[in-house]
């Protein structure tokens, strides 16, 4: 199910006066004259977990803002078999400029609200903005970052270290109004158990026995098999070997 409105008003949209993407993401790049512009041809979308939003070797004609949710980022092998390689959240960037097709799924983890544009809007003001070029690149560099510590993560840490680690990264990025220094946290899972286990190389069993040890710990706090409590950030920082 996806519910489209038109964002776009005669001045600096009001959407975007308040949105995370706008301030901190690549919107941020642009000026009140540029950001109008692309506003025109803007629409928000809320999606339904489970829900497609990039299709592997699928034609690109589209950019999104995510403004809130989880998006899930998987890979398939040609047998059909598949792995979770990322995660991202408000107010990441959705898609890979300059590409024809995509390489990658896309797919709401948790119900998602996107801010959607045209491919040829985007590019033509990447041209226009070379402070959007550069926000772009930065996001392309951060991503490949957390790529390289994951390989840690995945490569290095006990399975205690891993779910640990995931449940930190789960923290500090699933809330975009949330303060950076905050120091406790409250949110739900936005993955499975099965989900979880894929993505960190781990068993559904071993992913669940780790959550049982954290509780039975008091690192975290678990309501309703989804919703987690974290008290304190520091001590489950010091649990995942970082």
């Amino acid at each position: 199910m996806t519910v489209r409105e038109d964002v776009h008003s005669a001045g600096i949209p009001v959407l975007c006066q308040s949105c995370e993407a706008r301030h901190r993401g690549v919107c941020g790049a642009l000026d009140p004259d540029q950001l109008v512009a692309l506003a025109k041809t803007s629409s928000k979308h809320r999606v339904e977990p489970g829900i497609e939003l990039i299709g592997d070797a699928e034609t690109v004609d589209s950019y999104s803002n995510v403004l809130s949710g989880v998006v899930k980022l998987t890979k398939s092998l040609s047998d059909g078999r598949q792995q979770i390689v990322g995660l991202q959240f408000a107010p990441d960037f959705l898609g890979r400029p300059f590409k024809v097709e995509s390489a990658i799924n896309a797919e709401a983890a948790t119900a998602v609200s996107l801010c959607s544009f045209p491919k040829a809007a985007i590019e033509r003001l990447m041209k226009e903005s070379p402070e959007l070029e550069h926000r772009l690149l930065k996001q392309t560099l951060n991503e490949l970052d957390e790529a390289r510590d994951w390989m840690l993560t995945l490569g290095r840490k006990t399975a205690a270290e891993k779910v640990t680690s995931f449940l930190l990264m789960i923290a500090r990025n699933i809330d975009p109004t949330v303060n950076p220094t905050a120091k406790s946290a409250t949110f739900d899972l936005p993955l499975t158990r099965a989900d979880i286990a894929d993505f960190l190389g781990l068993t559904i069993e071993t992913v669940s026995r780790q959550l049982t040890r954290l509780r039975m710990d008091g690192v975290i706090r678990i309501e309703n098999n989804r919703h987690l409590t974290i008290d304190s950030l520091s001590r489950l920082e010091r649990r995942s070997g970082a």
